[in-house]
């Protein structure tokens, strides 16, 4: 529906950032086949880079500059840019997690995590807490041997699980995915996910993905054992 519309005004910077929060969520929710993963992160990273560069000052072709002159132009984001800039943030990152075997997009991750910095400095609670919350996950992509900073990741997923006060359950399912897992710590991994399973899934705006994160909660407790 979204791409129709977009059809018919290709330049609204509000159904461009919707059509790549969709597309980027139905990749990541629904999606396993990673060619086709690929093709609505590619799809959904297009749309909020336009959406970007129609809503935000000084954004177009932002993705290309050198990273001290992208460095400048995320210091002028202001607290009316936080949807486009959160919205493309996110997208970006599921583009890198739908292109990792591809180190050309790994090698963009630094410009995500700047611009995630920013987001969370002016509002972190938007979205339910998910500034903090994916700050947390770029912390805890990596092992501290190869330059990941679990510990600090572990106080963005706290941040984020207060902001959103429990109700955003994917949070705890990344909290234990990403950093329990991450330090071999199963008493707080059986511990959060555990909360997830036995939350109520229903909250406004929320149930399709909190039922999701039950089923992921599942998945990863049942395959706890052969990974501890």
């Amino acid at each position: 529906l979204l791409d129709g519309l977009l059809g018919e005004d290709p330049q609204d910077p509000d159904l461009l950032a919707s059509a790549a929060a969709l597309n980027s969520s139905y990749a990541t929710a629904f999606v396993t086949d990673p060619a086709r993963q690929s093709l609505f992160a590619n799809k959904a990273f297009d749309y909020a880079l336009m959406a970007a560069c129609k809503g935000v000052k000084n954004a177009c072709g932002v993705r290309d500059r050198e990273f001290a002159d992208y460095e400048e132009w995320v210091a002028t984001l202001k607290d009316d840019d936080v949807p486009l800039a959160y919205g493309l943030g996110t997208a970006w990152a599921g583009w890198i997690q739908a292109n990792a075997a591809d180190w050309a997009a790994i090698a963009e991750l630094g410009k995500v995590k700047a611009l995630m910095a920013k987001v969370a400095e002016l509002n972190p609670a938007y979205e339910y807490g998910g500034p903090e919350l994916y700050l947390g996950v770029f912390e805890t992509l990596l092992p501290p041997a190869m330059g990941g900073k679990p510990e600090v990741g572990r106080a963005h997923f706290e941040r984020a699980i207060e902001l959103a006060e429990g109700k955003f359950l994917p949070a705890k399912v990344f909290f234990a995915q990403q950093y329990a897992r991450l330090v071999f710590d199963r008493e707080l991994h059986d511990s959060l996910l555990n909360e997830v399973m036995d939350a109520d899934a229903r909250e406004d705006g929320l149930t399709l993905i909190n039922l999701i994160a039950k089923e992921q909660a599942s998945a990863l407790l049942e395959s706890a054992d052969e990974y501890f």
